[in-house]
């Protein structure tokens, strides 16, 4: 009787322990590789997964365009590492992802970032734009995650996060190539979380509308068309942030959500929700 009301109490004391885990969101010891870091969302990212605690890499297509980004990542007291990785050339993609592995030990945190979006009328497409597109969108993603996973399989950990864009759940004139590429990313997301779920490996994606960067400045200094983007984020009426994107992207890679796979996280201030 003793031996049992000892199991018992021992038992309940497991059950508190598992409640009192609260999520974490700590990414301390952890290496990322960032896609596209030298400017916009990818340099947000870099910095917000330096601040959670991690080591990143960045993939940049012109190693010498850090702009002062591997000084303020060292300065938030992480380590950080500049690789060339233009992600229309795969030999790059999957050099960069092994000497990141090399330098660092091992890689837990890959994210996608890198992507073009050339507008054109749909009729106005040239071979040479699609081709760029979908090689840097859906190409370079894909054999970037091919790579990382890789490694990750072998390490039975991984998180991936993808840059998908509200732009792959609407369609947007002048868009059509970039919009699909998008969609892509999304469903590509899924199956990879399905393929590479049982080796400890999550793969997500986040699905942002016009944000604050380098890339949106033409299109947002348009006062008519700016307008007509805060109309359409409905709920929040605002234009995004970099970081608004990139606490997702934390978020995703961290602990907080070891339970979520396979999904896209809209981050469109309620633009879809129309």
């Amino acid at each position: 009787m003793r031996h049992d009301r000892l199991a018992q109490r021992r038992s309940r004391g497991r059950i508190l322990d598992g409640m009192n885990q609260f999520p974490s969101f700590d990414l301390t010891n952890r290496i990322s590789l960032v896609t596209g870091a030298a400017r916009g969302l990818g340099r947000a990212i870099s910095l917000a997964l330096a601040h959670a605690g991690a080591d990143v890499a960045l993939g940049l297509r012109d190693i010498d365009a850090d702009a002062g980004l591997l000084a303020e990542i060292q300065s938030l007291g992480r380590r950080a590492l500049a690789l060339q990785m233009d992600m229309a050339n795969l030999d790059q993609v999957q050099r960069a992802v092994k000497d990141a592995v090399v330098h660092f030990g091992r890689l837990d945190i890959l994210v996608n970032n890198a992507g073009i979006a050339p507008g054109n009328r749909a009729e106005d497409v040239s071979v040479e734009d699609y081709d760029l597109t979908m090689a840097v969108n859906v190409k370079g993603t894909f054999f970037a995650s091919q790579a990382a996973g890789r490694f990750m399989i072998g390490q039975k950990y991984g998180r991936i996060v993808n840059l998908s864009s509200q732009a792959g759940f609407v369609a947007l004139p002048t868009e059509s190539v970039y919009c699909m590429t998008k969609a892509a990313i999304a469903h590509m997301t899924k199956c990879l979380a399905i393929e590479w779920g049982a080796h400890n490996i999550t793969v997500n994606a986040v699905a942002p509308t016009f944000i604050k960067t380098p890339g949106t400045s033409e299109c947002l200094g348009d006062p008519a068309f700016r307008a007509d983007v805060v109309e359409r984020i409905a709920a929040l009426h605002r234009i995004g942030e970099p970081m608004d994107v990139a606490g997702a992207v934390v978020f995703l890679a961290s602990p907080a959500a070891s339970f979520i796979t396979g999904q896209t996280l809209m981050i469109d201030g309620g633009w879809t929700a129309r």
